[in-house]
């Protein structure tokens, strides 16, 4: 994880959510109080954002400690232990919220991901996220898919070629849209393109397509794209892809299933903050 990049994003979240002052722990917590508290699981699930809360309270107030109890990654039951805290209660109270939207966040990825990863896995298929994320919260999310047991797509614009039905309308068809981004990568960039049918297959084939995306296919043209493909390409399925869905795609024959709802649409995992008394 990019600690210096996460500290720039934390300091800007605790500043959207303290401004000028919790005015609720300034007028309610005397100055000086010191507290302890514990950071625990409500529900089953796996771990993610330890250092992402740890880092909350460590730019807050440096002389609060953080013993983390679980890392990332670890199975969770309710009432499982994740953290504890000691210190100025001001601070520990002030960075609840922050500290807790990390975890509960990161934690919904990571739990979610895991469940799609297991139903993928036994067929040999790789489970990747999307660029589906919350603005400023992509290289989080990505880490989260990957302590969940998932895998990272593209992380933006910048490191792979995507090239979509949008793209494929523009440049005036799929050989065109092949031809052109050909002519524009290095020899170093993979070139994906989406398409709908076989003959969109055919097409990607001819222009050399590194990795050939079956969009919304039903598992029995997924099946025959992968027969047609015969390895000359990395094969990936996507579109409304979930735990009902997953199974029948992976056993398709692809090699990748991307699924946007494991960042854009998560339930937070239930974690809570119990705060001790003040010393």
């Amino acid at each position: 994880m990019d600690i210096l990049g996460l500290d720039k994003k934390i300091a800007d979240w605790l500043q959207e959510d303290i401004g000028s002052g919790d005015i609720t722990t300034l007028a309610t917590v005397p100055a000086g109080a010191k507290t302890n508290a514990v950071i625990h699981a409500k529900e089953a699930g796996i771990l993610a954002g330890v250092e992402a809360a740890r880092r909350v309270f460590g730019l807050l107030d440096g002389e609060v400690e953080f013993a983390g109890v679980l890392a990332d990654g670890a199975k969770l039951a309710p009432g499982s232990v994740i953290a504890t805290l000691d210190g100025n209660a001001r601070s520990i109270l002030t960075g609840e919220r922050l500290a807790l939207n990390l975890l509960q966040h990161l934690s919904g990825v990571a739990t979610r991901t895991h469940k799609l990863a297991a139903i993928a896995a036994p067929y040999g298929a790789r489970l990747v996220d999307t660029r589906k994320t919350t603005p400023g919260m992509r290289l989080l999310d990505k880490y989260a898919v990957k302590v969940g047991g998932g895998a990272n797509h593209r992380l933006g614009l910048y490191d792979a070629m995507l090239i979509k039905d949008n793209h494929i309308k523009v440049a005036g068809g799929i050989r065109a849209a092949l031809e052109r981004a050909r002519a524009y990568a290095s020899h170093m960039t993979k070139i994906e393109i989406e398409v709908e049918d076989l003959a969109g297959v055919e097409e990607a084939l001819a222009g050399k397509a590194d990795v050939i995306m079956l969009d919304n296919m039903a598992p029995d043209m997924m099946a025959e794209a992968v027969r047609l493909i015969d390895h000359r390409a990395v094969v990936e399925a996507s579109g409304g892809i979930d735990e009902t869905t997953l199974a029948a795609a992976a056993e398709s024959g692809v090699d990748v299933i991307s699924v946007g709802a494991l960042t854009h649409s998560v339930k937070a995992l239930d974690i809570s903050m119990d705060i001790g008394r003040i010393k």
